[in-house]
């Protein structure tokens, strides 16, 4: 399987979670996501009073310049480590 279709098939697996992962988890998770999908965060910060998404948005830009491949790898080695696998 290539790299892509490795990271489509986690993004279902990641599914089947039978316990929450922790808030740290799913922060990585939604980075590293955006990340591999969009590139660089060049979205607008939210606004104070929006904390979670102040949480996402600070995660997803402390991955600034990480290739969309190796979030890609970091995002399936996760999903594997959250799983067990």
């Amino acid at each position: 399987m290539t790299l892509q279709e490795q990271f489509a098939d986690a993004q279902v697996r990641v599914r089947t979670l039978t316990t929450r992962p922790s808030n740290e988890d799913l922060l990585q998770l939604y980075a590293l996501y955006k990340q591999a999908t969009e590139g660089d965060n060049l979205t607008k910060k939210p606004g104070m009073f929006d904390i979670k998404e102040q949480f996402k948005w600070k995660t997803w830009s402390e991955l600034k310049g990480l290739s969309s491949e190796a979030a890609m790898q970091k995002y399936l080695d996760l999903v594997n480590k959250l799983l067990g696998a």
